[in-house]
């Protein structure tokens, strides 16, 4: 992903912080030759050995998975809030230009099978039901709700290398970075006010 150096961000914790909360990605990888793309939650975690790794499964009838056996290379791309900004908003003439929150993940992906593929659907559904006022529990599901499981090809991703871009107006000045903040909130789209509070932590 080209980012320039000022836009780079590099606080691991910060980033492992947004994976958690934006685990929603795109699997790219190649099969056959050509590039294929599915959109699923992607998990991160710690393996055993300590690494960190991302984790998911997809539908045995998806055909992205056979590429999984012949190439381990894959990208996973995850996006956070974005939003136009005009080069109205300065006080000077300038180009327009959009503000956004990114990362790419690069590692090696791998097949998992047996009682790692339900630990892997556990903590998924944990994370995800833990507000449900009636929380599923994949532990009391029945046999046979169970026996769909034979549908999925499940994986883990070992990160091999992470990229992440945080575009906030960083190259403006004090005085333009506010009013940039301003008019994003009068735009008052959920994007652009979740832009300009992204901003409102990230001071230049």
């Amino acid at each position: 992903m080209y980012t320039p150096e000022i836009y780079k961000n590099e606080n691991q914790e910060e980033i492992k912080k947004f994976l958690q909360e934006n685990s929603f990605g795109l699997l790219i990888n190649q099969t056959n030759g050509k590039l294929c793309a599915t959109h699923i939650p992607l998990e991160l975690d710690t393996n055993k050995e300590g690494k960190d790794i991302l984790y998911g499964h997809i539908s045995k009838e998806n055909p992205q998975w056979n590429g999984f056996i012949d190439n381990d290379q894959i990208l996973a791309v995850f996006s956070g809030p974005h939003s136009y900004i005009s080069s109205s908003w300065y006080d000077h003439e300038n180009v327009p230009t959009w503000n956004y929150i990114a990362v790419h993940v690069y590692g090696k992906i791998k097949i998992i099978e047996g009682e790692a593929v339900i630990q892997s659907l556990k903590k998924l559904v944990d994370k995800y039901e833990q507000n449900s006022e009636n929380p599923v529990r994949v532990e009391d599901l029945s046999k046979k709700t169970m026996m769909q499981t034979r549908g999925i090809v499940a994986f883990e991703i070992e990160i091999t290398e992470i990229q992440a871009t945080k575009k906030l107006s960083q190259n403006r000045d004090e005085k333009n970075y506010q009013n940039i903040i301003s008019e994003l909130e009068k735009t008052n789209t959920n994007q652009s006010v979740a832009i300009a509070n992204e901003m409102k932590k990230c001071p230049i």
